[in-house]
């Protein structure tokens, strides 16, 4: 099917994403170019139906980068209501919470608030936007594109209207180019586009494979008597087993609401294990299910976390574009906080964009790479803070105990040991086969605390066009079944947090088949992370579709 010609669009920086990062990239750019007196013009794209749809945090947020970026953000109306009270950290049996006589200190949140990232980011794009930035919501980055010396020169948006069949329907509309003389990416972990230009450009090269968390997540409205705002709850333990990297969050926000949450890292090796179901279960705790009887669930969501921290780190910068946030894994695990890192990343991103350009328009020869990007970095709040506490969560690779005790010597010495815990694999290496590991005999939820995946996927307002080709895509039809079936008991059936994949076995006796329900998808990847042969590859899907979570998610 020949390609219709597409409209350009040029500018002088892209973002693609409107999250923390991004955002705060595009208000910098337009706060330097102000103070200059320049004219800049800057556009980002975001691939939810609005700037926030597809935002998913906890979220405690540390206020250090929005101090440096708006500093009047309280008087501008923030959206940071809920200040920290109260901290607990719990350890849990399956009957038993013994609390910790004190939160280890990367989760003493004095000074934090308790906040709905996409919130935030309604309100950080609606200051972009008075500073003159252009943002497009519902636009899916779907290519980047390069010019004839290899150099990223911007990115196409997907086509709209074409169907199941890969042919155009009566809706179709071409995609568009948007040009810039620089690119950030922003898209946020495990990004689309950022993996190509990992290969592209190989900036993996120097840094330890990426290893990630699934997080899931819920919104309740409890029983009033039960609403404690500002109280940060954090446990480990149950259900995890001692080898399974995992925990929760529970926060009390304003307005009798509390976000729920459970992390597993994705390095697990058990392929029975379901990262939902252990949520589920989690819930049926009884220092937990307190909270929630007589309360109702309005919303949830799910999403990958990029947590190998320091040492994984990629090059971030290469000609035309760079990388900026959780798509190139700023994450402060034993912090269980990004967003601040991001909103730095994307901050010292701009600066490092805008000196460029300027010096090309001063008359110096234009450089295509903004190589002191790295370097600010090096030199600032965010390098340290990650380098202090780069060889905490590697330290779990050997179980809980050993975790536990190699975090106590991290912490105890500030991060200050002579040498660097390594991830030696991808989380895709790491599980065993089912017939090695022991099967998990989770609950059936009871409708009051726990719930199935189709009910919940409800709650977070997913939506695709349906007549569009899959955006969960395979390399391989075969190896679903031919590898994934036979020797792991197809755990895409589990690791996904929304039901997109089914075997069907048909009543005649013929092959089982898998079957991805696209529809469903809450685009976490975690599928595209997980899946052992990597067959799984997730591209973007028409513009504004996936999930759309409301405001307190």
């Amino acid at each position: 099917m020949a390609r219709d010609p597409r409209e350009v669009m040029e500018y002088d920086v892209l973002v693609v994403g409107a999250g923390p990062s991004g955002l705060s990239a595009a208000i910098r750019l337009k706060q330097l170019a102000n103070e200059a007196g320049q004219e800049l013009s800057v556009c980002v794209v975001e691939k939810g139906s609005e700037v926030g749809a597809h935002l998913l945090s906890g979220a405690v947020f540390e206020p250090h980068a929005l101090d440096e970026l708006i500093p009047d953000w309280k008087e501008k109306g923030a959206p940071l209501t809920t200040p920290a009270r109260e901290d607990r950290f719990l350890f849990l049996t399956e009957t038993k919470a013994y609390k910790s006589p004190f939160a280890p200190p990367q989760m003493h949140n004095h000074g934090n608030y308790i906040i709905s990232l996409g919130n935030l980011a309604r309100w950080m794009a609606g200051q972009a936007e008075e500073l003159g930035v252009e943002i497009y919501p519902g636009f899916a980055a779907a290519e980047v594109l390069y010019d004839d010396t290899g150099a990223v020169k911007g990115v196409a948006t997907g086509d709209m209207g074409i169907g199941k069949d890969g042919e155009r329907t009566a809706n179709y509309t071409p995609g568009m180019e948007l040009h810039a003389k620089q690119t950030i990416f922003a898209e946020g972990c495990r990004g689309s586009l950022t993996k190509t230009l990992f290969e592209r450009f190989d900036l993996r090269r120097d840094a330890d494979p990426q290893t990630y968390g699934i997080g899931i997540k819920e919104l309740w409205e409890v029983d009033p008597a039960k609403s404690q705002p500002g109280l940060i709850v954090h446990t480990i333990g149950w259900p995890m087993d001692p080898k399974t990297y995992g925990g929760s969050w529970l926060y009390h926000m304003e307005g009798n609401l509390v976000s729920v949450g459970f992390v597993v890292g994705l390095d697990y090796e058990n392929p029975h294990l379901s990262p939902f179901e252990e949520f589920q279960r989690y819930k049926t705790h009884p220092a937990i299910r307190p909270t929630f009887e007589g309360g109702r669930r309005i919303a949830y969501g799910a999403r990958a976390l990029s947590e190998g921290g320091f040492q994984s780190i990629p090059k971030l910068t290469f000609p035309g574009g760079l990388i900026v946030g959780d798509a190139a894994g700023f994450l402060n695990v034993p912090k269980i906080k990004g967003n601040h890192t991001a909103m730095k990343s994307g901050m010292l991103a701009a600066e490092a964009v805008f000196e460029l350009l300027s010096a090309q328009t001063n008359g110096e020869a234009p450089a295509r790479e903004a190589v002191v990007y790295p370097e600010k970095l090096k030199a600032s709040w965010v390098w340290s803070e990650l380098h202090a506490v780069r060889n905490i969560r590697p330290g779990f690779q050997k179980g809980l105990w050993a975790g536990l005790a190699n975090a106590a010597y991290e912490t105890a010495t500030k991060g200050k040991s002579p040498w660097t815990l390594h991830h030696r694999h991808g989380d895709h290496e790491t599980l065993k086969k089912a017939s090695e590991m022991p099967k998990i005999a989770y609950p059936k939820p009871d409708g009051v605390v726990s719930f199935d995946r189709l009910s919940s996927v409800y709650l977070s307002n997913t939506n695709h066009e349906e007549d569009q080709p899959a955006h969960l895509t395979l390399k391989d039809a075969s190896v679903p079944i031919a590898v994934n079936l036979a020797l792991y008991d197809a755990p895409e059936t589990r690791y996904c947090p929304a039901g997109v994949y089914e075997i069907v076995r048909a009543e005649d006796g013929s092959a089982p088949r898998l079957q991805i329900n696209a529809q469903n998808c809450v685009h976490c990847k975690t599928c595209d992370i997980k899946d052992p042969t990597q067959n799984i590859n997730w591209v973007v899907p028409e513009g504004g579709g996936g999930p759309n979570y409301p405001g307190g998610m």
